[in-house]
């Protein structure tokens, strides 16, 4: 199977995911490994992000539980097409955040690349291995749970 017919685009994102502008963080997935369960997924930082206006706005900088919220939404992403689920299955919330570390600044202009992979699931929930990325640089890391509605 090519690449092309694996990652989806930006209306199959929004189809996996319930989030919506100016919610939604994640634009483009750039890679998949079902066997792993790993995800390689960007965000494209602008200077237009409603955020911008408040944080700060002489020296714009990515709030850190935005970045982390980005991180969350990328497993989203992998959880929903490892389950072969779309956004009106089952909502996941974020419960549980530890071990995070921020090492650099996210500004406009930056392409937030964000690396996921799931490391377990334990009924409805999941745990992630999470790290973000600008330009090969670490900027964060943090495991992430999720857990799913009851059906």
């Amino acid at each position: 199977m090519s690449q092309e017919q694996t990652l989806p685009d930006i209306a199959q994102i929004r189809a996996l995911i319930p989030h919506r502008y100016p919610f939604l963080l994640v634009d483009k997935v750039v890679s998949l490994d079902f066997e792993n369960r790993r995800i390689v997924a960007h965000k494209n930082v602008s200077i237009n992000e409603p955020f911008f206006q408040g944080h700060f706005p002489e020296q714009p900088i990515m709030p850190g539980v935005l970045i982390i919220e980005a991180m969350a939404q990328a497993g989203g992403v992998l959880t929903q097409l490892t389950l072969g689920r779309d956004a009106q299955s089952k909502l996941f919330y974020m419960v549980k955040v530890d071990n995070v570390r921020f090492s650099d600044k996210v500004v406009p202009g930056d392409v937030l690349e964000m690396h996921v992979e799931i490391k377990r699931v334990i009924r409805n929930m999941a745990v992630y291995d999470c790290k973000a990325f600008v330009d090969g640089k670490i900027v964060a890391c943090a495991e992430v749970m999720c857990a799913g509605t009851r059906e």
